[in-house]
């Protein structure tokens, strides 16, 4: 399988200390040379992240990516270019408009909230209420309340 991660999801679960879900779930991880520098300024290159499962793979198309840059940070913009040329299985991705755009481009996705799901669902988590309950206090990440419970109500923990 083959996966591409824009940086927030990489960010949250490495904050979250499940980082080893990435690699569980899917083997290793492709990310473009932008997303690649926003981890390093935020730090995570000091901070204990496995970089040997993420494989820095830069994007073909300039043109494309420069279009996406209009509406979309460099790092979105990358790795919505990357899953598309190399044609990934999955792009990780949790901006609502990045995400849209690689919807319309026939890209399938899914968010932090998926990967916590499917580890749920392959046994790798026990508790995902637990895991959001942790995402929520240690790391700036928000979840509304309904989106909160449908993933819990998938999860089968309602």
């Amino acid at each position: 399988m083959i996966v591409v991660s824009d940086t927030s999801p990489i960010t949250y679960l490495h904050q979250i200390g499940r980082f080893p879900l990435l690699t569980s779930l899917y083997g290793e991880v492709v990310i473009p040379p932008a997303v690649e520098r926003e981890l390093k300024q935020a730090g995570l290159v000091h901070e204990g992240l496995d970089w040997s499962v993420l494989r820095v793979v830069s994007p073909q198309s300039s043109d494309m990516v420069a279009s996406l840059c209009a509406s979309l940070d460099p790092g979105e913009s990358e790795a919505i270019v990357v899953a598309s040329e190399i044609q990934a299985d999955l792009l990780l991705i949790d901006e609502a408009s990045g995400r849209e755009i690689a919807r319309r481009m026939g890209i399938r996705l899914t968010g932090l909230l998926g990967v916590l799901l499917e580890a749920k669902r392959r046994g790798i988590v026990s508790a995902l209420a637990a895991e959001l309950d942790r995402l929520q206090q240690v790391t700036s990440f928000r979840i509304r309340p309904e989106v909160r419970k449908e993933v819990l109500r998938l999860a089968e923990e309602s």
